[in-house]
Parts: structure tokens; C-alpha cells; sequence
């Protein structure tokens, strides 16, 4: 089985630059050059290290993919957040198009990226980091429900939360899949959000 995980985490500033340079590296070669011109040599190259230095950290391009995918989960997650924090005296209609866009917003950040990785990550990680990244939208989700709790047409708070991420993030990925010419379009955010209110709210 191909070795997935980094061989050992960057401590101090000087590695965290390297290992951000050879990420951000990794990234632009996977987008200019498809995954399988995507060499380690071509990477180490374009991060201005060599691939020895490379090889310090990552042992092969998969794991620089799943590495990449970890990292481009966490900028989401955060845009995610901070849009969700801004939410507490929202009305559920407001709130609801806001997580929407939120949810759009972070899959249109450099979406030519995120279909690479989607694409590539190598198929024992895709369903685990589907996972952890839904189950962090779903908590941040089930807190706006829980405030909106009067307005919802269910009880079932964790199925309700499940099916909004899982609806959202289906639509999003067939758009930046099928379709990027919808990202970033307001009339997308008002279809989905019309989807999701009139499952929701009474």
C-alpha cells in the first residue's frame, strides 16, 4: 500500500516556509501540468528545493496530494466558519443564504485546484476526507439549526444538518466539476438556497 502520510511534521518556522513552498508548489504543478506530469523532481523544482528535501517530508506525490487536499479542507473550513460566526441574530431565511454562499465561496476558491485534487487523491483517502470535512460543516451547521430550532419543518436536528451539507456539497462539487461557469453566480446561491428552505422551515 502506497505510504500516505507525511514522514515527519514541520516544527520549526524554517521547515513550516519549506513544506508551505513545496505544497503551494505541488499545487501549481498539479494545475499547469495534470497529475501525471506532476513529478516530485518537477515540484521540488518549482518550490526552489531539492528533492531530497522534498523526500524529508513527503515520501511520493500521493502523499503530497492527500497533504495539499488536508490543507485546501482547513482554508474552506475556515471561510465556512467565519461566515457561520457572523450568523447569531440572522434570520433562518438570511442564515440559510449566507451558509449557502459560504459553502460555494469556499469550493470557488481556485476551483482549476480543487477538481485536481478531487480528481486524484488517492481513492483509500477520498471517502475518509469526505468524511472529516462534512463532519465539521455538519457541527457547524447544526449550531445555526439549533438557534433556528421553532422555525424547522423537523426534529431530527442531526439528519437535518447532514442532509444541508450533503445536499450543498454535492451541487457545489458537480458545479466545479460540470459546470464552474455557476460558481460565483448569485443566481446559484438563490436556487440552492430556495432548495434548502423550503426542506427546512414550517
Amino acid at each position: 500500500m502506497t505510504q500516505l502520510d507525511p514522514r515527519r511534521k514541520p516544527r520549526q518556522s524554517r521547515s513550516r516556509a519549506t513544506v508551505d513552498a513545496i505544497l503551494q508548489a505541488t499545487a501549481q504543478v498539479l494545475v499547469r501540468d495534470g497529475y501525471q506530469k506532476a513529478t516530485t523532481n518537477r515540484i521540488a523544482e518549482r518550490a526552489g528545493v531539492s528533492v531530497g528535501t522534498l523526500y524529508q517530508y513527503f515520501p511520493n506525490k500521493d502523499a503530497l496530494v492527500v497533504a495539499l487536499c488536508e490543507q485546501h479542507s482547513d482554508e474552506m473550513m475556515t471561510l465556512l466558519s467565519a461566515s457561520i460566526a457572523e450568523l447569531q441574530d440572522a434570520t433562518a431565511e438570511r442564515a440559510t443564504r449566507v451558509i449557502v454562499r459560504a459553502m460555494l465561496q469556499a469550493h470557488a476558491v481556485n476551483p482549476e485546484l480543487h477538481e485536481a485534487i478531487i480528481s486524484n487523491l488517492p481513492k483509500e483517502k477520498q471517502f475518509e476526507q469526505i468524511l472529516a470535512v462534512n463532519a465539521q460543516a455538519e457541527a457547524m451547521v447544526r449550531v445555526f439549526l439549533e438557534h433556528h430550532r421553532e422555525r424547522l419543518a423537523t426534529d431530527n436536528i442531526d439528519m437535518a444538518a447532514f442532509i444541508v451539507v450533503n445536499t450543498v456539497e454535492a451541487l457545489t462539487h458537480a458545479a466545479v466539476i460540470e459546470r464552474p461557469d455557476f460558481l460565483g453566480t448569485e443566481e446559484l446561491v438563490d436556487e440552492i438556497t430556495r432548495l434548502i428552505c423550503r426542506y427546512l422551515l414550517k
